[in-house]
């Protein structure tokens, strides 16, 4: 796939789940974070397994037990930030919300770096602390009015770091990016409602009063966005990824703004500008570095 459309599918997630911050907030009205990714999560899950299946038929690589393995801490890596991001919305914004779960820009080369000793291209440096700071200035340019939620969803961050990292190294290995998400789906969605059970009162009247906000979250935020994110990560690096990736706080705020009247303030304008400058930075540097560095022919 050529990187310009694995770029083009990284950014279409990003607006689907920047919106869907919207929806997800909507939901705890009538029922619980758990109740919520649970259901979420296995609909997206049978969404695409049809398509997942079709992608197992067409392979010929079988997973070992370690990608099995690798895929089981991944999915609990997944489930962990869905369900401390979800919780952190009871009680922090749209706005926040997105600007916070934006933070693993900077955990995903940290990880990477000290993890997997893989250093990213030096041009990341720049583009991590302008996107940074772009999500701070997004937020109002200030951090004095944190609270539990907003802690909840920093946590998020650093579990959806892992899981942008671990999920294009599997789908790249595996070469099904499709099969490994559904898979992911399943098991996080299980076990979000086995949890649920346990420690929340999910009703039957409480769901289908949400249900709009679990079918956007099913099979747009999750089954059609996710299953992208897994394909466009076979041709971006991780760092250079998150990066693209942070620009959900863009259409979380856009989405507060125009659903639940959220406001940015002035500076929250400029902060967009610098996240918008970050992404073109991390992608335009390497391909005029590459494009120098050839062979005349």
């Amino acid at each position: 796939m050529p990187r310009p459309l694995a770029i083009a599918l990284l950014l279409f997630c990003t607006m689907l789940w920047g919106f869907a911050f919207v929806v997800q907030k909507s939901a705890m009205q009538s029922m619980g974070p758990l109740t919520f990714i649970g259901l979420r999560y296995l609909l997206g899950g049978l969404v695409i397994l049809p398509v997942a299946l079709l992608e197992r038929r067409r392979q010929s690589v079988h997973l070992t037990k370690a990608n099995w393995l690798f895929i089981a801490v991944m999915s609990l890596a997944f489930f962990i930030g869905s369900w401390l991001q979800q919780a952190g919305l009871l009680t922090t914004t749209v706005t926040n919300g997105g600007f916070l779960t934006s933070l693993y820009v900077l955990f995903v080369p940290a990880i990477a770096l000290l993890v997997f000793r893989a250093w990213p291209h030096p041009v990341v440096w720049v583009g991590m602390p302008l996107a940074l700071v772009g999500i701070y200035y997004l937020n109002g340019g200030g951090l004095d009015t944190l609270n539990a939620g907003d802690i909840l969803v920093i946590v998020s961050a650093l579990f959806w770091a892992c899981h942008v990292l671990m999920l294009g190294h599997i789908a790249s290995v595996t070469g099904q990016p499709i099969l490994v998400s559904c898979i992911s789906f399943f098991v996080a969605g299980a076990v979000a409602l086995a949890l649920a059970l346990a420690l929340e009162t999910p009703s039957l009247g409480g769901i289908m009063g949400g249900w709009m906000e679990i079918a956007y979250a099913g099979i747009f935020s999750t089954a059609v966005a996710f299953t992208f994110q897994a394909v466009g990560q076979q041709y971006v690096p991780p760092a250079n990824a998150a990066i693209i990736l942070s620009s959900e706080s863009l259409f979380a705020a856009l989405g507060g703004a125009i659903l639940l009247g959220e406001r940015l303030p002035a500076i929250g304008y400029a902060g967009a500008a610098l996240i918008l400058f970050a992404i073109l930075l991390v992608e335009i540097v390497p391909a005029l570095g590459t494009r120098t560095t050839s062979p005349v022919q």
